[in-house]
């Protein structure tokens, strides 16, 4: 049994590849790291009912669908209200993340890959030291996790211009690649919502 305890306090391994190290400019450096650093909290707010109401319907329907990979309900609540604030926040399409989640990390909290990047969407460790305080534990806290990654893919899509396929490669250290980015389509299309 103490075998056991072991094997679960070791992080799972992710085989996804990991962003590659950049030199930033410091107006980027510092518009990324306000990104970072602002406290808000992952409440969602809603200008009407009707919005309400559809963010409901979808957090019901995406619980149903990670049920599976997250047994319990308030963590997966908890998960899925974090995504949705990270991805809005950065102006990101949250069914993108999901299905970047989905390959990156499988859903696990504590992977961390061949390349070193760690937690749900694979951050690599030298994020911390560019843009925080160089802690890389951190990653493994979910909320930072989900910003940074979601702080991130907006970085890149925003330096390849929209270039959705290129931003994607990136983020893997795949840049001008295909299998990754079609990954990714491939999963998010698993997490697509259509409201009636």
């Amino acid at each position: 049994m103490a075998g056991a305890g072991v094997a679960a306090a070791v992080p799972a391994v992710a085989w996804a590849g990991g962003q590659l190290e950049e030199p930033l400019i410091d107006s980027v450096r510092t518009a990324l790291t306000a990104s970072i650093n602002s406290d808000a909290p992952p409440v969602p707010v809603f200008a009407d009912t009707e919005s309400r109401i559809a963010y409901l319907r979808w957090l019901g329907a995406m619980s149903t669908r990670l049920r599976r990979r997250k047994a319990d309900l308030d963590t997966r609540t908890e998960f899925l209200q974090t995504v949705w604030y990270e991805t809005k926040r950065a102006g990101l399409d949250t069914t993108l993340v999901l299905g970047l989640i989905q390959v990156e990390s499988a859903f696990r909290k504590f992977a961390v890959s061949v390349a070193g990047a760690r937690g749900y969407m694979q951050v690599m460790p030298f994020w911390t030291r560019v843009l925080s305080n160089g802690d890389p534990s951190v990653l493994f806290h979910m909320q930072t996790n989900l910003r940074f990654g979601c702080v991130i893919l907006r970085h890149y899509l925003d330096r390849e211009k929209g270039n959705l396929f290129m931003a994607l490669g990136r983020y893997n250290g795949s840049r001008g690649k295909s299998p990754y980015p079609n990954a990714v389509m491939r999963a998010s299309r698993q997490w697509e919502h259509h409201t009636a």
